[in-house]
């Protein structure tokens, strides 16, 4: 992973003195909250419902042991002993004290941890496939990529004030497992005669207005990929609404100026832009960027301990067939570490359970961690015989719960427990269905499904592309939640269908019963998924065993 130089810990520390002397100043009384708000969010500190937000950066997702025994730290000394990793992978405290947050990312800056850039009308993290550099389906690591964005867009001058936030996701594999069609840019490393490059797809996004991003280039050479970014940014910049924040994000400036319009404007500028960059010396930082991630040397390792476990252990087999991902090693596999125990809070991780990672992947998995837009923890490289001692010790601190993909494993905002923008619970009703699905017994016989929620329509649940969607909004003064069907997150994005009226909060946990009922009632076989059956049978069975005399009566 990439390791800090001097001129990366001192720009760290300069921003952190700044923003010290920015708390200081709002605490004295010298900035109102009002002249204190644009300086916080630049870095990554909002003011929710109870207390102050930190949000902290995760770039792509990757963590080593000692950083993550850091945000352990700093979720012991200064929050309540937890953090919450987002879809956005990075992990948010929500309940420092103002007065501490510069000590905080002090502390942070010691392993090489920021919240720069985590919020704002900017570039924020850079997303990526949490299997980097470990799926058997990858075309190349693409972390190094995202790393270079990274060090692009920190306080670029001409984007610290775009017309609202921008989000880029980058994938290797043609499996897209970074969401990239519902981010304002997203890129898809692809070869073309040998050459390797990215399909560049423009205007995704979700939120009030879910759009499914647009292909601007089929091709773009990597020793092309700065230069066409700042043309992409700058084009948006230039053209975006300031007007109405509901319509100034990039999806919004594609949709009202056409595909061909934004390709027309795009392409011009980045024939300017082009010779401006110093190709070289691009081409030279990428290197050195690949050179620290390169991958760990795998031995050999014999898997008769994992079969002999697999064979013995009921436990063990059904968490290693929806835990365990294959790797481009066959002797080895890819971890899936859920957080989502039912009854649990999707994304939450105590300080004793972060610290039992780091350990285990000391222990097992050359170092290295990844955090999921899904809010789970993962493992790359894990030696199959190491399997069964790692599920016993994740066993220890309620991390072996075996759900992966399954309905249990529910992305969900914090909703209406913490944020000031929220209209309904989020977190509650991914409680209530993870415990009522367990309670059933049914989990393991739906199989792979995603489950989606956001607390409001910004969205940040991502339940526009989740197979089952669901949509908290405020009816006057009442929670009422409204259900999507079909959407996908994938290289085959698309946005789920609205099924009709909302739900009480006391009857989106039976509705969302009578929506499984009725697929494992039609599905042809148990090899047929959820997603599968819906796009086979279309929206009317659902809708039909949705509202029926009992559902009806509870919209």
């Amino acid at each position: 992973m990439y390791v800090y130089d001097d001129f990366d810990t001192e720009f760290l520390a300069e921003r952190n003195r700044q923003f010290r002397a920015q708390v200081e100043r709002r605490i004295n009384g010298s900035l109102t909250e009002d002249e204190f708000k644009p300086l916080r969010l630049m870095n990554g500190l909002y003011l929710q419902l109870h207390a102050y937000m930190l949000r902290v950066a995760i770039p792509y997702g990757t963590l080593n042991p000692h950083q993550m025994r850091k945000l352990a730290e700093v979720a012991d000394r200064w929050d309540k002993g937890y953090g919450h990793f987002t879809t956005r992978q990075n992990i948010q405290f929500n309940w420092p004290k103002l007065a501490d947050v510069p000590d905080i990312m002090d502390s942070l800056a010691e392993a090489g941890i920021h919240a720069i850039q985590t919020s704002g009308n900017t570039i924020r993290n850079v997303t990526s496939d949490h299997f980097a550099a470990a799926a058997a389906d990858e075309i190349a690591d693409p972390r190094p990529v995202a790393e270079l964005i990274r060090q692009w867009s920190t306080d670029h001058p001409e984007f610290q004030f775009l017309p609202r936030k921008f989000k880029v996701a980058v994938t290797g594999s043609e499996i897209d497992r970074a969401v990239t069609k519902a981010h304002d840019i997203g890129l898809r490393m692809v070869r073309r005669d040998g050459e390797a490059g990215f399909e560049v797809i423009v205007g995704g996004g979700l939120g009030r207005t879910p759009m499914i991003g647009k292909v601007l280039r089929e091709f773009l050479p990597v020793a092309d990929l700065l230069p066409y970014l700042e043309a992409i940014v700058s084009t948006y910049n230039l053209l975006g609404r300031r007007d109405n924040k509901f319509k100034a994000r990039i999806k919004i400036t594609v949709h009202e100026n056409g595909i061909e319009r934004i390709r027309e404007l795009v392409e011009a500028r980045f024939i300017d832009n082009r010779p401006k960059f110093d190709a070289e010396a691009t081409e030279a930082q990428l290197a050195r960027i690949e050179a620290m991630f390169q991958a760990p040397d795998l031995p050999a390792a014999c898997d008769l301990p994992y079969q002999a476990a697999y064979a013995a252990d009921p436990a063990f087999r059904a968490w290693a067939d929806t835990n365990l991902h294959p790797h481009r090693n066959p002797d080895y596999a890819i971890v899936t570490i859920s957080l989502k125990a039912h009854g649990a809070t999707p994304g939450d991780a105590t300080s004793d359970q972060m610290r039992l990672i780091a350990d285990l992947a000391e222990a097992y998995g050359h170092s290295e961690i990844r955090i999921s837009h899904e809010q789970n923890v993962i493992l790359p490289h894990i030696a199959r015989a190491d399997l069964p001692a790692l599920y016993k010790a994740l066993r220890v601190q309620g991390l072996a719960v075996a759900n992966v993909g399954l309905i249990s494993d529910i992305i969900a905002c914090p909703g209406m427990d913490y944020c000031a923008l929220a209209t309904a619970r989020s977190i509650p009703v991914a409680q209530e269905i993870a415990t009522h699905f367990d309670a059933l017994k049914l989990e393991h016989d739906i199989g792979p499904l995603k489950i989606k929620i956001s607390g409001c329509i910004n969205a940040c649940g991502h339940h526009h592309v989740g197979h089952i969607g669901i949509l908290g909004l405020d009816r006057a003064g009442v929670e009422n939640y409204q259900i999507t069907l079909g959407g996908d997150g994938s290289e085959d994005a698309v946005l789920g269908t609205r099924t009709g009226p909302g739900f009480a909060y006391d009857q989106i946990v039976p509705a969302i019963e009578r929506i499984i009922r009725a697929y494992l009632a039609q599905r042809l076989s148990p090899a047929e998924t959820f997603l599968a059956a819906y796009k086979r049978l279309g929206l009317a069975p659902f809708k039909a065993a949705l509202y029926d005399q009992e559902g009806a009566d509870a919209a």
